[in-house]
Formats: structure tokens, sequence, C-alpha cells
């Protein structure tokens, strides 16, 4: 970078030695005095993109060596901690999630089971049922209405006789 400044600085003095009269010639003769080194054609440098540097700082670990960094270390630490907290608590909140689901079918399978239940001995307890049953067993029903039987104070002298 130097020699090219080298190089314009040194055709402002070309252009002002012409102005002010003084002989090229004499300038040769004294950088050959002076031998300079060679200068090789200026290439052109590329831009490297802003994307790609970030990635190439950040894959090369040059951002470890920063004092901001070190400097922040206990906070990346605290941050780290409180992500693997959190994602502790998303997979503690997932389990119970699949645990109250589980609950809910069960709960809903049991409720199946208390209303057909339910409806099959508000079956059986019908009369024709009841004494289906009873036939089924040897019992029958009695044709006879109920009736009422009286005890009185005389039948109870009697049987203490």
């Amino acid at each position: 970078m130097q020699d090219n400044w080298r190089h314009i600085e040194g055709l402002k003095s070309n252009a002002a030695n012409s102005i002010r009269g003084t002989d090229p010639e004499k300038e040769l003769a004294a950088e050959e005095a002076h031998p300079t080194i060679p200068e090789e054609p200026v290439k052109p440098v590329k831009k490297i993109k802003k994307g790609r540097k970030v990635v190439k700082d950040f894959l090369g670990g040059d951002y470890l060596n920063r004092e901001k960094v070190a400097g922040n270390i206990p906070f990346l630490l605290y941050v780290s901690v409180l992500v693997m907290v959190l994602i502790g608590n998303t997979y503690s909140t997932e389990r119970k999630f699949k645990e109250i689901e589980r609950t809910k079918s069960e709960l809903k399978e049991l409720r199946y089971r208390y209303i057909t239940t339910k409806s099959e001995l508000m079956f059986r307890c019908r009369q024709t049922e009841i004494s289906r049953q009873a036939n089924l067993i040897g019992l029958r029903e009695s044709l006879m209405p109920p009736y009422k039987i009286f005890y009185s104070e005389k039948m109870k002298a009697n049987r203490e006789n």
C-alpha cells in the first residue's frame, strides 16, 4: 500500500518538476543511486461480504478472545442455565399434558361403564324382570293380594296358657 502512495507521490513530483522546470533525467539518476524495490502490479482487494465475515469470525473462534465476551461469561452461563430450565419445564409440561389426556380418556371410559351398569340395574329392578328371575329358581308370584294381620291382646293371653 505504501508503494502505491510512492507512485502517486512520484507523479505529483513529476508534475511539479515540469512546472518548476527541473530535469527528470537528474531525478532518474538520483533514483538509480538509491535503488527502490520494484513495484508489482497492484491487485484489487476483494471485499468480503459482511455475512461471510461474521460466519468466518464465528467459526474461527476469534470472538472468544475478545474482552467483551470474556467479561460476560457469568452472564452467558446464567442464560444457558435458564435455557436448560426452560427446556426441562417444557418436557415436564408435555409429560403432564399427556398424563391429563390419559386420565381424561380413562374417565370417559369409566363414565360409559357407569351409565351401562346403571341402565342394566334399572332393567333388572323392574317387577316383570324380578318375577321372571324368581320363576327360574322356582318361586312364584302370589295371586292373592296382601292383607293385614291384626294381633290382639286376647290372642296373646291364649297363647300364654
